[in-house]
């Protein structure tokens, strides 16, 4: 292998005619070639190719969201059948909870059925008192303020009753609280100590009754004129 004549490298770069290029040696003539196309492919990177290249990176991507659509429409499409089904028990179930709602002509036996409930356990009712409908996308919270009295046992079969009801009814924000037993014309309900109120073992459970109803007519169709 012949060495390379560094010196002979550099005598030839040295002296060289810019106006006349053709009678340059030959090692001065190839740097300038290889100069002159880097230089033609960097212009053309800058002020062409570049733009061209995101373009293509850009539809490279679109392919690829095409791509994954396609596949997951191609297994909607496989699986239609399934979903047709699936749907189907969604109506099914949307129907039995929407049975469980009252109308406005329905809330006034499902109230009277919440009281019946305590009184049939023996409980007190200090307050039974509904608040106004809370009007809500295709359905109404009617919330009952209830305060009663009674045993523990009484208010747990109350709360279990409430619960096994067909109509939708929770029962929230409870406080209990132990509650004093009622005033006797004989003063017994008082102890030794003057002032000092008895208690028999009930309890007050101050909560909110909360059922639902479904809108009629002029209600839906209201909500949807809002959101309009």
């Amino acid at each position: 292998m012949k060495a390379i004549d560094f010196q002979r490298l550099q005598e030839d770069f040295q002296g060289l005619n810019f106006n006349d290029p053709g009678a340059w040696p030959q090692a001065p003539k190839i740097a300038a070639y290889i100069v002159s196309l880097v230089l033609v492919l960097a212009a053309g990177w800058w002020f062409d190719w570049s733009d061209q290249w995101s373009q293509l990176e850009q539809k490279q991507q679109e392919e690829l969201k095409l791509r994954d659509s396609w596949l997951d429409k191609k297994r909607q499409a496989v699986n239609l059948d399934e979903y047709k089904r699936q749907l189907e028990d969604i109506n099914r179930q949307f129907e039995s909870l929407v049975q469980q709602l009252p109308g406005k002509a329905e809330m006034e036996s499902l109230l009277s059925d919440i009281n019946q409930a305590g009184v049939g356990r023996g409980l007190q009712f200090d307050l039974f008192q509904p608040a106004k409908d809370d009007i809500r996308e295709f359905y109404a919270a009617v919330p009952v303020s209830i305060s009663v009295t009674g045993s523990y046992n009484d208010l747990g079969e109350f709360a279990s009753d409430v619960a096994k009801m067909p109509r939708i009814v929770t029962i929230k924000n409870m406080v209990l609280t132990a509650a004093p037993a009622p005033a006797q014309a004989s003063g017994r309900n008082r102890d030794s100590r003057a002032g000092a109120v008895a208690y028999d073992g009930r309890l007050k459970l101050d909560a909110t009754a909360e059922t639902y109803r479904y809108l009629d007519e002029e209600e839906t169709n209201r909500q949807q004129g809002g959101k309009k």
